[in-house]
């Protein structure tokens, strides 16, 4: 199963935000973010973290694609 987080990439660009905002602002680690850097999975404790701070659902920053 592979785990993509375009979307919250897209919603990062659309937001003029960076990376290191995003890890500040939602209290998350750098290896976080750069396990999904590399579209690899992290917990959902930290993708809440994300959602709220992005004020959207998880849906909108990650997809997950069960053919792989």
């Amino acid at each position: 199963m592979a785990v993509n987080y375009n979307r919250l990439w897209k919603i990062l660009i659309d937001k003029n935000m960076n990376k290191t905002q995003l890890k500040e602002a939602a209290k998350i680690s750098s290896n976080a973010i750069a396990k999904m850097g590399k579209n690899k999975p992290v917990s959902i404790d930290t993708i809440v973290k994300v959602c709220k701070v992005l004020q959207c659902d998880i849906g909108d920053v990650m997809e997950i694609n069960t053919s792989e």
